[in-house]
């Protein structure tokens, strides 16, 4: 959000996620793909009499796994961008539907890092800010670690300085 002469004019946000933050999408996906896939092959190995009706959609779902982890995550990673400056924290997601929200610093209660275990994988964390907002926290995914830890640093240098919003 850039102000001059009493307008405020929206921008996209600067930063992109890190780039391993693809190859983490894609792990994600090819996981989430690799659980139904597993238990239709699994139960057409076993059902002799059904092995057709299991594998083929094992088969559909593995193909349409494998697509949705190729192209999506790119798509994730151009649309993703997220920024903070010194009065707000500012987060575009979405493909279909995008998303843009904007946590002033005077809100922020608090800032939290989360690296599971994937995420740890790919030297990745999200940072996680929540506000008293009814819509929920905002989270920047996709951060390379240190990067994370950098902004959560800056988040709560900013937002200690920064006066409570009386509203």
């Amino acid at each position: 959000m850039e102000t001059g002469e009493g307008t405020v004019r929206l921008r996209p946000p600067r930063n992109a996620p890190a780039r391993r933050a693809v190859g983490w999408w894609r792990a994600r996906c090819l996981l989430v793909a690799a659980a139904p896939v597993a238990v239709l092959a699994v139960l057409g190995a076993l059902v002799t009499p059904a092995r057709a009706w299991l594998l083929t959609p094992a088969a559909v779902l593995a193909a349409l796994g494998l697509l949705t982890a190729l192209l999506l995550p790119l798509w994730w990673f151009r649309a993703h961008r997220w920024e903070v400056t010194e009065d707000a924290v500012h987060v575009r997601t979405g493909i279909f539907q995008r998303e843009w929200r904007i946590a002033p610093m005077s809100r922020i209660q608090t800032v939290d890092t989360v690296r599971g275990p994937l995420e740890q994988l790919f030297g990745l964390a999200t940072v996680t800010v929540t506000t008293a907002s009814a819509k929920g926290a905002v989270r920047i995914e996709g951060l390379d670690h240190e990067t994370a830890a950098g902004l959560v640093e800056r988040l709560t240098r900013i937002t200690q300085a920064t006066p409570g919003d009386a509203t």
